[in-house]
């Protein structure tokens, strides 16, 4: 949702320079940076982790810290054995907390390795948009 409102802003202040497939492509990569820059304000901290954020471990942001899914899984496992009281449902942990959090944090995994890797895509997008900038559009002909 955030990446649709962030592209819907980011393609409404791109200035229409005629239709045609090159200024879709230009409009397209200028989405995708304005994402990369986003993600990059938005996830500056768990930054310094992508080399480890590779879908199988999640930055846990209140530790600043990453942390493996299946030792995660494991813990969750253990809450809900040992009937540790749960703060944010005010009893002690069940199996649905457990699976709810389990799924929140697959997501997050996943999150931070799309983060990861379109931050890491700048670079590329940017020379990529500058080249597509360079090459003249193709004028309609006249018959």
């Amino acid at each position: 949702m955030r990446r649709l409102i962030f592209g819907g802003i980011a393609l409404a202040l791109v200035p229409a320079s005629g239709a045609g497939a090159q200024s879709r492509d230009i409009n397209e990569i200028k989405g995708k940076i304005f994402d990369a820059h986003m993600a990059e304000r938005l996830f500056a901290k768990g930054l310094k982790f992508c080399g480890e954020l590779d879908g199988k471990n999640f930055y846990f942001a209140p530790r600043d810290r990453v942390l493996n899914l299946d030792d995660y899984h494991r813990s969750l496992d253990s809450l809900v054995e040992q009937r540790v009281f749960n703060p944010e449902a005010r009893r002690a942990w069940t199996a649905q907390d457990a699976a709810a959090r389990w799924e929140r944090v697959k997501q997050e995994a996943a999150k931070n390795k799309a983060d990861c890797d379109l931050v890491a895509s700048l670079p590329a997008l940017e020379k990529q948009l500058g080249d597509l900038e360079k090459t003249p559009q193709a004028s309609p002909t006249k018959n």
